[in-house]
C-alpha cells in the first residue's frame, strides 16, 4: 500500500498549495475517491466547497465538468442529445457533461427533481441511457456536488434514493482564526485562490491502480460483524423510520479499506470504521421526525450507537485475519 500512501500524500500537498487547512476532509475526499464513491460538500457559502472540489480535479489528469445547477436546468443538458446533421443527413450524438470523469454538480439542490434524477443511473450502474441505448461511462468516474443546507428558498431537497448514491456527506466549516489569516494572505499576494494553481499529479491510470489495491486490504471477519452490528442497531433505533442498507454497510467497507490504504495500511482497524461512519452514514438515516434530517440529530443516533456496540478485542482481528 506504499504506493496508495504516496499518491495521496502527492495529492494532499497539491491541493494544499490552495486550500488552508481542512487535512481531514481531504482525506474524505481522496477516500472517497480510492473507494470508487461520490461526494456531497454541504455547508454555507463562501466556506471553499467549490475551490476544493476544482481543486482535487485540477490535481488530476482527467477530463473535468462543471455544472451550475439551476432550476431550468434539463436532464438532456447533463446527458447529451441526439442532433440532426444536415450535412451528411443523419443524427448524431453529443454527449453532455456527464461523460466526463470528473463531475462537479454545483448547487444540486437548485435543479428540479426530473433533472436530479438524471444522476441516478451514472452514479450507481457508471452509465446513462438514452433513447434505448446503454452507453457506459469511462473510469475512474466521481461526482462531487455541492448544496446549501441553510437556503431553503428555489431549492428542492435531495431525495433518499440520491443521498444513498453519495459515499460521503461531509462538511466544510469555518476555519481557525490562524487559517484565517493565512488565506488572506494568500488573496492579498496573488489577488486570489485558483483551483488551476493545483498542478496534474496524477493519471487515470495511478487513481484505477489505487482503488484495485484498496479492494485488497485485509478486513477481519469480526470487523464485518461489527459494521453489520451497528447496522442492524439502527434499524432497530426508536427514532429511524428506516435504518442503514445493505448497500450502506458495503459503502462503510469499502471507505473503511481506502481510508487504510491512505494511511499505507493493507488491513482496516476499528478506528478506521469509528472515524467514518458518520460521515458515510449519517446521510443514510431516515428519521420519524423528518425535520430534523440533516441536523445533528443523526449524528448523535450514531454515537449512542457506536458506544453501545462493543468493538471486537485485538485477539478476535488477528484471528479473524488468519
Amino acid at each position: 500500500m506504499e504506493s496508495v500512501h504516496r499518491l495521496a500524500l502527492k495529492l494532499k500537498q497539491n491541493i494544499a498549495n490552495v486550500i488552508v487547512g481542512k487535512e481531514h476532509e481531504v482525506d474524505l475526499l481522496l477516500t472517497a475517491l480510492l473507494a470508487s464513491g461520490h461526494v456531497l460538500l454541504e455547508d454555507v457559502p463562501g466556506t471553499g466547497k467549490t475551490l476544493l472540489a476544482k481543486s482535487l480535479a485540477a490535481s488530476l489528469s482527467l477530463s473535468f465538468q462543471r455544472i451550475q445547477f439551476t432550476p431550468d436546468l434539463l436532464p438532456s443538458d447533463l446527458t447529451g442529445i441526439h442532433y440532426f446533421n444536415q450535412k451528411d443527413g443523419e443524427f448524431h450524438f453529443r454527449p453532455g457533461p456527464l461523460f466526463a470523469r470528473i463531475v462537479l454538480a454545483d448547487e444540486i439542490n437548485r435543479a428540479t427533481p426530473r433533472t436530479q434524477s438524471s444522476l441516478l443511473e451514472c452514479m450507481e450502474e457508471r452509465q446513462i441511457s438514452i433513447e434505448g441505448k446503454t452507453m457506459p461511462l469511462a473510469s475512474p468516474f466521481m461526482v462531487m456536488a455541492t448544496q446549501n443546507p441553510v437556503d431553503n428558498q428555489g431549492t428542492f431537497p435531495l431525495p433518499e434514493a440520491q443521498m444513498d448514491r453519495f459515499l460521503i456527506r461531509m462538511k466544510l466549516g469555518y476555519p481557525s482564526a490562524d487559517e484565517g489569516v493565512e488565506i488572506l494572505k494568500r488573496t492579498a499576494a496573488a489577488g486570489s485562490l485558483r483551483a488551476e494553481e493545483a498542478g496534474q499529479t496524477a493519471t487515470a491510470e495511478e487513481v484505477l491502480e489505487a482503488q484495485r489495491l484498496c479492494r485488497q486490504v485485509r478486513i477481519a471477519d469480526d470487523l464485518l460483524g461489527y459494521i453489520v452490528a451497528l447496522a442492524e442497531a439502527t434499524r432497530r433505533h426508536d427514532e429511524t423510520m428506516l435504518g442503514i442498507s445493505p448497500r450502506g454497510t458495503q459503502a462503510l467497507l469499502r471507505a473503511a479499506q481506502a481510508y487504510a490504504a491512505l494511511q499505507g495500511r493493507d488491513y482496516v482497524l476499528p478506528d478506521d470504521i469509528k472515524q467514518l461512519l458518520l460521515p458515510v452514514w449519517t446521510h443514510r438515516l431516515v428519521l420519524k421526525r423528518r425535520h430534523e434530517t440533516g441536523s445533528s440529530h443523526g449524528e448523535r443516533i450514531l454515537m449512542g450507537i457506536m458506544d453501545s456496540i462493543p468493538v471486537p478485542s485485538e485477539k478476535e482481528l488477528e484471528s479473524g485475519v488468519k
